[in-house]
């Protein structure tokens, strides 16, 4: 009899249990929180977590107004992956932060391109006009890599892919050191002639990229400005996170970036097309 009714309050226990959770044969979907940097972050993921949701699979963006946040949130578990740099930030991050972190997937390149509101052309551009520029380490590298290809400055021979304020060799232009969300409001302050745009944020203030006065070079062999997505270094076998990460490197982030951000966004496999070609 006592076997009995423990078997009947072990029942009723399990009765409750699929109570709370509506249906024990019902498997809950996975919520993963994705770390971005930008509003038009919202609109490429949108088609991938449409996809992803009808899987099973919730995902959510947490997005960040500075460069520096998602790296530290991802490594303390406030999120699960993050999608919002390249390959030279995250290698510059692990080396100085000592981050953990291990590159699940890589994505598109972002195009940085040179913009202003007062002259059409970058031969306008005159001596000690001030030129607004990302103020994070690889992406003020990136921008002095672009003004030297625009001939408004030359580096050092060694410079390499990240150059700092000590490879500057000569300069036509003064440089404003600012976050890199907020480059383009200051082609509205009349002392600054031009600014040095990362394409996201570009995209989210609805720049045209076809108004550019000077368009980046980039070496496609070279991985250092391919974005990516990270994980945790323990999570990299994670099936949910890899599915995550197909998902968004398939056809259905493609297509938009085809139809809607022409110029500012390049998928990967694109990359490495063009890449073989050149």
């Amino acid at each position: 009899m006592k076997t009995i009714i423990r078997l009947t309050s072990a029942l009723l226990a399990l009765i409750l249990v699929c109570g709370i959770f509506a249906s024990c044969g019902e498997k809950k979907p996975d919520t993963v929180k994705i770390g971005v940097t930008g509003a038009v972050y919202e609109d490429i993921w949108a088609p991938a977590i449409a996809k992803l949701k009808e899987e099973g699979i919730n995902v959510e963006l947490v997005q960040y107004s500075d460069f520096s946040i998602p790296n530290n949130a991802l490594s303390s578990g406030d999120i699960e992956l993050n999608a919002f740099q390249h390959h030279a930030y995250f290698r510059n991050e692990l080396s100085t932060r000592g981050y953990d972190l291990t590159v699940l997937a890589p994505t598109f390149v972002i195009a940085m391109n040179l913009f202003s509101k007062t002259v059409s052309s970058v031969d306008e551009i005159k001596e000690g006009d001030v030129v607004a520029v990302p103020n994070d380490a690889t992406n003020y590298g990136r921008a002095l890599l672009l003004l030297a290809d625009a001939g408004l400055l030359t580096l050092k021979e060694d410079a390499g892919d990240t150059p700092t304020t000590s490879d500057i060799v000569t300069s036509k232009v003064e440089l404003k050191e600012v976050n890199a969300s907020m480059t383009y409001t200051f082609l509205d302050d009349k002392t600054v002639t031009a600014a040095v745009i990362n394409g996201n944020y570009g995209a989210s203030y609805g720049v045209d990229p076809n108004t550019a006065i000077f368009y980046e070079n980039l070496d496609l062999t070279n991985d250092s400005f391919i974005c990516l997505i990270a994980c945790r270094t323990e999570d990299k076998d994670n099936a949910t996170y890899k599915r995550i990460a197909e998902v968004f490197c398939s056809e259905v982030t493609e297509n938009l970036f085809e139809e809607k951000y022409k110029g500012f966004f390049v998928p990967v496999s694109y990359t490495h097309l063009r890449a073989h070609e050149t």
